[in-house]
């Protein structure tokens, strides 16, 4: 079934009380600005993620025979959905079945899921199995010859979130491209996206690329990483328009319209399944002067910055190790809203996307007779977040967000078909 798009509304929001306007923001009826599945679904039983074909997975690299490295984290764990049993690690389950892995390459957040966002991550040792992890998020980002150089195969094992700026997604690309430069496999473990029932935002426009925005698809993408790297493949989006060996292991029982929350958090600061509905719409605050909880228990399901008369809701931001060591205005009193209640209707509605929130705090720091541009206090990153300079503009020059949204709709609409034949999963699950 095609996705169905949301009414939308063209008008900018004028000055309103705080209530009022968080009234409205939580029905998600204004500003519509995706296209989405008609109703999101249960699966009618448990979804098997791709590391869990533990046959396939051994056939595919040549049973057993093949020297091996894995791109994995704290996520790649085999049944941790299972109620009464023991998760096991991808990386543990491959050396017991007596898989040849020479190393484990970290992502943002390190192989234990330890680190900060952003954090610079050293090389080191599992200490567990032995095994080098090399860290794609410290001195390099992309694999370099010489770490491929004793493996024939990469096995990419990672829960994604579904934006385009979590950089999961970007690691992949550029582990994809060095694979093809060098020629070798690469086998990615399917996960469900829980974003996998949405298209939204802008589209990244090709000027502002980079490590948050790899390749050219929307800030909500609705794709699973084995169906993203299969268009990444198809497309000829790696460098120079090469292509890798690849091979998708899928899940089995998922439809984009299934509701499916992460059973492990898949980064310090997305901690609940709230948050993480919550995070497109909320991650271009980090290039504002709004805090979006980091340093607090709820991150990225409250917005909030010192000095302002948005209500009665407040929280201070502080120091926490590992998520957020220098949260910003930290030890600073900042109101604002809790947006935990909307984050709850996101994982039940079949849409979830707003970026009036942004427009709302703009407006009201315009308000309290403060610049519009110094609402931006890293314009360049914003514009790289949002994949287009188009919506800090609108709202530096005085204006709302309604005449972005038309091309933005456009554009969707042209992802939209242009993603087909790279989709491995029904969009929508027909009801019982």
């Amino acid at each position: 079934m095609p996705l169905l798009p949301l009414a939308r509304s063209a008008s900018s929001i004028p000055a309103r009380s705080a209530s009022y306007l968080l009234a409205t923001l939580l029905s998600f009826s204004v500003g519509a600005q995706s296209i989405h599945v008609e109703t999101r679904t249960t699966p009618p039983s448990r979804i098997q993620l791709g590391n869990e074909r533990i046959r396939d997975i051994y056939t595919a690299l040549g049973s057993g025979r093949a020297s091996v490295a894995v791109v994995a984290n704290h996520t790649s764990v085999l049944f941790a959905d299972v109620a009464g049993r023991q998760p096991v690690h991808l990386v543990d389950t491959l050396l017991g079945l007596g898989v040849d892995v020479k190393k484990v390459f970290a992502p943002e957040h390190g192989f234990r899921g330890e680190a900060a966002n952003g954090a610079h991550i050293d090389d080191g040792v599992d200490a567990k199995t032995g095994l080098p992890v090399i860290s794609l998020h410290g001195a390099h980002r992309k694999p370099t010859p010489e770490m491929l150089a004793d493996v024939r195969a990469i096995v990419f094992d990672i829960q994604d979130v579904g934006a385009r700026f979590y950089t999961y997604l970007s690691t992949l690309v550029l582990v994809m491209e060095a694979a093809a430069e060098e020629g070798k496999f690469v086998l990615v473990l399917d996960r469900p996206n829980p974003h996998g029932h949405h298209l939204a935002g802008p589209m990244l426009e090709p000027a502002l690329q980079s490590f948050v925005g790899q390749v050219p698809v929307p800030m909500v993408h609705g794709m699973t990483l084995g169906e993203l790297a299969l268009m990444i493949n198809g497309e000829g989006w790696l460098g120079e328009g090469k292509r890798c060996d690849l091979g998708i292991v899928e899940c089995r029982g998922y439809a984009h319209s299934d509701r499916w929350d992460p059973p492990v958090a898949p980064s310090p600061n997305l901690p609940t399944a709230e948050a993480i509905a919550l995070y497109p719409s909320l991650c271009l605050f980090e290039a504002t002067a709004v805090s979006v909880g980091r340093g607090t228990p709820t991150p990225f399901e409250v917005i909030g910055y010192p000095g302002n008369g948005l209500g009665s809701f407040a929280f201070t931001p502080e120091p926490m190790p590992g998520a957020a060591p220098s949260p910003k205005h930290e030890g600073l009193v900042c109101t604002g809203t809790n947006l935990r209640e909307a984050g709850r209707l996101a994982l039940e509605g079949n849409d979830g996307f707003s970026l009036d929130w942004l427009e709302w705090m703009h407006e009201q720091w315009v308000n309290e007779g403060r610049e519009a541009q110094v609402f931006f206090t890293s314009p360049g990153f914003f514009d790289k977040l949002a994949g287009t300079s188009r919506i800090r503009e609108a709202l530096s020059g005085g204006g709302g967000l309604e005449g972005v949204w038309p091309q933005v709709m456009r554009d969707l609409e042209a992802f939209d078909a242009r993603r087909k034949p790279y989709l491995l999963y029904p969009m929508q699950r027909n009801s019982p």
